[in-house]
């Protein structure tokens, strides 16, 4: 059930083109919220971009992404179908990535990760002003 401060979306494409729906759909979302954009806004759009493309490099693709504001937050949903939970890498010069699991942690209020049978929901909260 979608409440009317929810919003979803269907997202379909490569890694990029799925990064950018969704990070398409997370500023008409937060444009109503947040008209003058600012660091909250950004902030929002980078944990969209980082969980959407962790989910379609490390978990098989994104099943289902959503965005709802709460008191003074708003809360990014992505689910996926690996029941494999996120965790960080460690860090290698070689080797690029490795930095979102760790900026959504630090960017975001709280993270949860909800293992379900048919895969995973992670979900983060980012305050957003009143």
């Amino acid at each position: 059930m979608y409440l009317p401060e929810e919003e979803s979306a269907a997202l379909a494409g490569s890694t990029l083109q799925l990064a950018e729906q969704a990070r398409n759909v997370a500023r008409g979302f937060l444009m109503a919220r947040l008209p003058r954009g600012g660091p909250q806004a950004e902030a929002v759009l980078l944990v969209v971009s980082e969980l959407v493309t962790n989910a379609v490099q490390h978990a098989g693709g994104v099943t289902r992404f959503g965005l709802k504001t709460g008191e003074g937050t708003v809360t990014v949903v992505v689910e996926d179908s690996s029941r494999r939970p996120p965790r960080p890498r460690p860090f290698d010069r070689t080797s690029p990535g490795g930095f979102g699991w760790p900026l959504v942690q630090t960017l975001a209020q709280d993270v949860q990760v909800s293992i379900r049978p048919d895969g995973k929901t992670v979900s983060a909260v980012l305050p957003l002003p009143e």
